[in-house]
Parts: structure tokens; sequence; C-alpha cells
């Protein structure tokens, strides 16, 4: 296939991206495209700067699969996974940001070429939360060419490279390739990796507004854009804002009394709230990872004034439970926890159904697999996730 050829077959697949998938369109838009020597490039790759091809390798493609790897390289810059890496081992996380951005795409109806990297379960996980599952030298290989750092060893606690420079050099250096092509981009130095994460971090934002106008950002695309623009805290700041959300203390107007005079001033007013905390001992969450939860959840009773109702499970319910604190009490585990057993959450849910009240909130720590009721209850819960378990409706917090 001639050159003329393979980049006839590139502005089609750009053009089917902006036409049926305008937010994956405009971050492809956003990226030069640079035929590549395939001593270095024998697929794709992408440096954050442009994305680098295969004559011979987009030759092998259909139009659909060049598509999906014009997509697959715009993510990555999009999702910043040039700039979030940090102390992680390279070929792991490389690996994770792969099994990060191949569901979404897939999801989104595209069709992806031989070799790419998917996983079951990852759907919808960032990169950050997938890694853990990466064994250590894994024996998968990303498809594509992740050009942000010096070398492909990925040693912890490597160091990165000055900067280099500055893209406009780049794009002149590549125009001195061999017989045109570009030659292997310099790694990125740290002034340029944060210049780059902030571009395309608005880069995101603005391919997702204009996608939502058109009505055509798909529901898992969504997600992840939300998730990636808001602040990233770890579980125990999202945990403490979702509870003391519940918490806010509020004002009242109630006419004082006639001794008080006639003016109606608003007082403060302070409620107790009440939190019913249930710890999953099926085995799939350890004594420590427990005691971490307790520990924090104590922390943020002090602060809200709950009374809290703890439970334990994996099939049923605890013999011994539940067990009530008041807000001047220590919250603490009991010293002996019955369990090992599979896991189910409806005999929580069924034994808040059978109480005069409900609780203000319920906090769920679990791995999320097991039986969960048909509907959502009319209180609001939260689920502190270990691993990748997803959860049919609730907040759903990352453990990881």
């Amino acid at each position: 296939m001639a050159d003329d050829e393979v980049q006839t077959k590139l502005s089609a697949a750009r053009a089917r991206l902006i036409l049926d998938k305008p937010f994956l369109g405009a971050l492809v838009l956003r990226l030069p495209v640079r035929a590549a020597d395939a001593r270095w490039c024998p697929t794709t790759a992408t440096d954050a700067r442009m994305l680098y091809y295969n004559p011979d390798y987009v030759q092998s493609l259909s139009v659909e699969q060049t598509q999906f790897m014009l997509a697959h390289e715009a993510l990555h810059c999009a999702l910043s996974h040039f700039a979030r890496r940090e102390h992680r081992v390279r070929q792991r996380w490389d690996v994770a940001c792969d099994l990060a951005v191949n569901p979404l795409l897939l999801k989104d109806g595209l069709k992806s070429p031989p070799g790419a990297l998917v996983r079951d379960g990852f759907s919808e996980m960032s990169a950050e939360e997938i890694y853990p599952f990466i064994e250590e030298n894994p024996d998968e290989q990303p498809l594509d060419g992740h050009l942000y750092d010096a070398d492909n060893s990925g040693s912890e606690g490597e160091s990165r490279p000055e900067d280099g420079p500055p893209q406009e050099a780049q794009a002149d250096k590549a125009e001195e390739g061999e017989s045109g092509s570009a030659p292997r981009p310099a790694p990125l130095g740290e002034s340029e990796r944060e210049r780059l994460a902030a571009q395309w971090r608005q880069r995101l934002a603005g391919a997702a507004q204009e996608a939502r106008r058109a009505g055509k950002l798909s529901g898992a695309m969504e997600r992840m854009v939300d998730r990636l623009l808001r602040p990233q805290l770890s579980w125990r700041a999202l945990l403490a804002r979702y509870l003391t959300g519940v918490a806010r203390d509020d004002y009242n107007y109630t006419r004082p009394a006639r001794r008080e005079g006639d003016a109606i001033l608003p007082s403060l007013r302070s409620t107790q709230v009440d939190v019913t905390v249930v710890v999953d001992t099926s085995g799939s969450v350890s004594a420590e990872e427990m005691n971490d939860f307790i520990t924090e959840v104590n922390g943020l009773k002090a602060q809200m004034r709950a009374r809290v109702t703890l439970h334990a499970c994996d099939t049923e319910l605890a013999p011994d439970g539940p067990w009530s604190f008041e807000p001047w009490e220590e919250l603490r585990l009991p010293r002996t926890l019955r369990g090992g057993g599979g896991t189910r959450f409806t005999p929580v849910f069924d034994w808040v159904e059978r109480q005069d009240t409900r609780p203000d909130v319920l906090v769920y720590f679990t791995d999320a697999h097991g039986e969960f009721p048909k509907q959502a209850p009319s209180y609001p819960v939260v689920w502190l996730v270990k691993g990748k378990g997803t959860v049919p409706w609730g907040e759903r917090i990352q453990l990881n």
C-alpha cells in the first residue's frame, strides 16, 4: 500500500470518529500523526505530544481497527497516563493503562485489532485501581508504545529525565528522520509533563462538553470524564466528605419564649446522626483492613455526633450483634468475629426493614461479591469496596 493510501485510511478513520464518536474524534484531532521507523515503532505509539504509526502496521488494519488505535493513543493522553505513574513500575503501569483504556473503547462500539489487552472485571476502573492486580514482570505487553519515559525497564523509584526539547523542536526533529519518518522522540521532562497534563485536561473537558451538546457521549465515557475532572481523593477523604454531608448542622426559626422578646432569631440546631456500619466477614477482608476502617469511622463519629450500630455479616448476621455505640463511646470491633463463609448482603437490609427507624446512612465494607437486594433501600448506602467488585446501587468508594 502506497503512503498516500495509508494517509487516506488514517483520514477516513479520523473522519468516522468525528462523525460517530465526536468525543474521541475531538481528542484524536488534537494529536498530530507522524509515520515512524518500524525499528522503534512496530505498531502505534504516543509521547503525549503526537501519535506515531508504522505504515506497514496500519496497512494490516481495517478502517475500524485503525479507529480503535487512534482513539487508544488519544485516550492515553487525555487520561494523563504519562503524568500519573509516580512510583509505580513502568511495565506494570503500562499494562494497567491499556487495561483501563481498551474496555472503554470496546464498550463504546469500537473494534480492537489482534493483540489488544483485555481482561474481564476491569471495566470502568482507573489504571491506579487496576495496577495492584498486575503481576510483577507480567507476560502481557501493551500493543502500542508508551514513550513518555527514558526507557522501558520500569524499576521502582527510577529517576525521570531532565526537560527535553519543547514540542515545537520535537516536531522539527521529526521531519529530519530517514525517508521522512520520525525518529524516536526524546522522553518528557518534568515541566513539559506538567504542561501537557494541564493541556490534555482542558482538551478532555472541551471534547466532553461538545459531545454532550451533540448527545453523543456514552455513559461509560461520561463517568470516566467526571471521575477524572473531579478532585482525586483517598477513600478516607471520600468517606469523610460523604458522612459529614449527611450530618450537617442546620438552623431553626422556632418562636422563642415570650419573656425573651418578640424577635425571631435563628438558632443552631445540631442533631444526632444514626449510622449503620457493616463489615463483611466472609474472609475477603483482612482483620487489619477491618481495623483500619473501624478506626477511620470512629474518628469521623466523634466529629459528627453519630450513634453507630455495628453489624458483621457473611451469609448471615453475626449472632452476637448488633453492637451499639453512642457518640461519646469508642467504636471498636468485637474481640471475636465469626465468619469465613460466602457473602450475602440481603440479611443486613432485611434487618433494617424490621426496625422502627431507618439509619441516616449505611456504610458497608466489603469486596462487593455476593447477593444484593433487588431494590435499593430508601436511605443512603455507601459501599467501601476492596477489589474490583461492582455494586448495583448506592455510592461506591474504591479502597485500593
